[in-house]
């Protein structure tokens, strides 16, 4: 795979304290933070703090403790947020959009963490 990954996208700046953030948890590997432009009660992003463009860049050529830490960060805040359903909530949307055709707004690979409300089975924009 051949990803250009541009340093100057905002959640570069946002890793490099050039841009301030809402921080819900970091890890040694990760960043989650909310989201500028909610659209649900919870909306978290999450992001690793590594140079990746898309998820499969991510997946294909991060390290094993990269890649466990996004995921263990992801599986924790849904239960620290309220939204597990294992947890007593009432279930969440993960969404990750890759290239012009996913829609992906900022080149550097993230989930979208949503619930709190019924989401449908698309989100619109508000």
């Amino acid at each position: 795979m051949a990803y250009d990954y541009d340093d100057d996208n905002v959640f570069a700046k946002i890793l490099r304290g050039e841009i301030p953030n809402k921080t819900v948890a970091e890890t040694e590997h990760s960043l989650a933070f909310h989201d500028i432009r909610g659209q649900a009660p919870v909306h978290v992003l999450i992001i690793p703090k590594g140079r990746y463009v898309a998820a499969d860049h991510f997946y294909g050529e991060a390290s094993d403790a990269e890649i466990l830490d996004f995921a263990r960060l992801t599986a924790r805040l849904c239960g620290e947020l309220g939204i597990s359903p294992g947890a007593g909530g009432s279930g969440y949307r993960q969404i990750s959009n890759a290239g012009q055709h996913g829609s992906q707004e900022v080149p550097h690979f993230h989930v979208h963490l949503l619930g709190g409300r019924p989401l449908g089975r698309l989100l619109e924009a508000d």
